[in-house]
């Protein structure tokens, strides 16, 4: 696929920050979190995946296998479930903790990537535009 190594970045949002604010966290992470525009990127190695993502807070790498549920730690001391499904351009992922899940499906082109939030825990609908 054509965008496989390539970096994402933010350049714009919808209901992102709002988005956040439903996750419940204390002030000060609401406020960092609302404020990451993060670099990100998605390798193919074999039968495996690999998300790159990097914000303030440094670089956090991802490997996964398409459908397949994973343990995946979302920030120091706070695991979730997760499970990525690849098809084609278009890259889902579940988290889950607990009873809450949230979705974020991404879709790729050559030269952008839209990311699309929703959760159960929220009745709204958050979207990243990202660019190469």
């Amino acid at each position: 696929m054509a965008y496989f190594g390539k970096e994402f970045k933010v350049v714009s949002e919808e209901n992102f920050v709002d988005f956040v604010k439903a996750l419940e966290l204390p002030e000060e992470l609401t406020a960092k979190f609302s404020s990451y525009k993060p670099t990100t990127k998605i390798e193919k190695d074999g039968d495996s995946y690999k998300f790159t993502n990097t914000t303030p807070e440094g670089t956090k790498v991802t490997t996964f296998k398409s459908g397949v549920e994973f343990e995946d730690e979302v920030r120091p001391g706070v695991k979730v479930n997760c499970k990525c499904t690849v098809d084609g351009d278009t890259v889902i992922q579940e988290i889950t903790q607990g009873t809450k899940t949230a979705k974020f499906k991404r879709e790729y082109t050559a030269d952008e990537l839209t990311t699309t939030i929703t959760a159960n825990f929220w009745d709204g609908t958050a979207v990243r535009h990202y660019k190469a």
